[in-house]
């Protein structure tokens, strides 16, 4: 499960950099949950065919993330943005609720921005 969501990071980030049918069998792999044959089937290619596109695909977002680190970088700013979400929390005391809550209500976007990338 933890592969499935890496890679699923992996493609919301460098799925764009992958050939029209590499896009394809990931996103049929990912998001549609179609096994080999399914794939090979929707495709029209062979299931060893749909195997080695993903297994390729997979190859090349792994070298873009070892040299690029999006994912990794991500996942970090998303920690340390909950983070100061957190503090920010711990913070309220009667009489500051407002300014709080409007903070928080600033952050939020980026916060659900970050989530919406999901890693």
């Amino acid at each position: 499960m933890k592969e499935m969501l890496y890679l699923t990071d992996l493609f919301d980030l460098y799925g764009a950099l992958l050939t029209k049918r590499q896009q394809k069998c990931m996103e049929l792999c990912l998001f549609d949950d179609f096994s080999l044959a399914e794939i090979g089937e929707n495709l029209g290619i062979s299931r060893q065919a749909a195997h080695d596109s993903i297994h390729r695909s997979q190859k090349i977002m792994e070298e873009y993330e070892a040299k690029l680190g999006l994912v990794e970088r991500f996942r970090l700013e998303r920690e340390a943005l909950s983070g100061i979400c957190g503090l920010v929390r711990e913070l309220r005391q009667p009489g500051n609720e407002v300014v709080v809550d409007e903070i928080l209500d600033r952050l939020s976007p980026f916060l659900e921005k970050a989530r919406e990338v999901s890693i």
